[in-house]
């Protein structure tokens, strides 16, 4: 049996910037992620559609960034289907080379 201890994650060190944009990339099937300090990550959509639970045909409809805090943003699939991605998700677990 593990212990909650054992299940934990640790995170990088990273300092709060708000998500000013982001936005499907069709061609390349992955996020364009820029932020206030005017950082940009590219995150591949597999990494977020597992994250998410997300079915395998789902497509992308909308995008939306939370315009209060800027601390996520929100994809809507055609199916239906949600998925949040916070900005740790992405700034603290950028990918490995």
């Amino acid at each position: 049996m593990k212990t909650l201890v054992q299940l934990k994650k640790t995170y990088g060190k990273s300092v709060f910037s708000r998500v000013r944009h982001a936005r499907y990339l069709g061609w390349e099937d992955a996020f364009d992620v820029e932020f206030e300090d005017g950082l940009c990550f590219l995150e591949p959509h597999a990494a977020i559609r597992k994250a998410n639970r997300i079915s395998a045909k789902a497509l992308p409809v909308s995008v939306e960034v939370d315009g209060d805090l800027g601390s996520h943003f929100k994809v809507t699939y055609d199916t239906g289907e949600t998925a949040e991605v916070s900005w740790a998700f992405i700034r603290e677990l950028p990918p490995k080379k």
